[in-house]
């Protein structure tokens, strides 16, 4: 397993020759020490690419992702970064500029805001302002044919014409101004011959989210289970996830992963 200094910057090469039809490639799963992130870096690490795995605060979380990658014979790093911090993003562009020579593939999937003790805004530094730095940082890295991936949910997409719950609605207000402004660097993404690409599921079980809106509202899982006819595992939605990092559609696309009918 690689291992990192107390800074967070990994030392040590992975070893073995890539294979699979990422083989070759570098991506980064914002978010990937745990839940969808983890499951996504797993895939990815399968199909053949060398994969920055970011956590923020549980490098024990992250270090066993990359084992596993590595058990598969996959090739990973973890990073410890705050994305909200000054130098965050950097931090990830440089470690998969230095550790697998590049950066081919950017899945934006770490998001929060419920948390009570990071500040009144820290909804909207995460979701939209990390957002836009993380891009920003990565583009420079990224050569033509690269792919960008937001993973949101589907009360943050429909925000401004579904309602969603009151306990939901700072963070999913958060998440559609993140993929607004994602949305918005579209010509410069086209310019460098880089597509964006959005994932927007429903409630997935066994998500921090989804636990903390069932804590805060009881029965909300139920309901959604009722109305969407049934949830997506981890596992489920980060296959569809990872799905889309090939799938053959033009850039702006959004993918919807269950039960978004009735909010169309």
């Amino acid at each position: 397993m690689t291992e990192e200094n107390p800074a967070g910057t990994p030392t040590g090469e992975p070893a073995g020759e890539p294979t699979g039809p990422l083989a070759g490639k570098t991506a980064i799963v914002t978010g990937s020490s745990r839940g969808i992130g983890a499951e996504v870096a797993r895939l990815l690490g399968a199909a053949g690419a060398g994969v920055v795995v970011n956590y923020r605060q549980k490098a024990p979380r992250a270090n066993k992702v990359v084992a596993g990658i590595e058990a598969a014979g996959g090739r990973a790093v973890a990073v410890g970064a705050d994305l909200t911090a000054e130098g965050g993003a950097q931090a990830l562009v440089d470690a998969a500029r230095d550790t697998f020579g590049g950066l081919d593939i950017l899945v934006l999937n770490a998001s929060g805001g419920m948390e009570a003790d990071l500040g009144e805004d820290y909804a909207m530094r995460l979701n939209r302002d990390a957002q836009v730095s993380m891009l920003e940082a990565a583009v420079t890295a990224m050569p033509t044919g690269s792919r960008v991936v937001f993973v949101t949910s589907h009360q943050a997409h429909f925000i401004d014409t579904v309602p969603t719950m009151p306990e939901y609605e700072a963070v999913a207000r958060s998440k559609r101004a993140g993929e607004d402004a994602l949305r918005q660097r579209q010509p410069e993404l086209t310019g460098r011959g880089i597509s964006l690409v959005v994932v927007s599921g429903d409630m997935i079980e066994g998500t921090v989210t989804a636990t903390l809106l069932d804590r805060a509202r009881p029965g909300t899982l139920d309901e959604r289970r009722s109305d969407a006819g049934r949830l997506y595992s981890v596992e489920e939605f980060a296959a569809e996830v990872a799905r889309m990092v090939t799938a053959d559609v033009p850039t702006g696309h959004t993918e919807y992963v269950g039960g978004a009918d009735h909010m169309q």
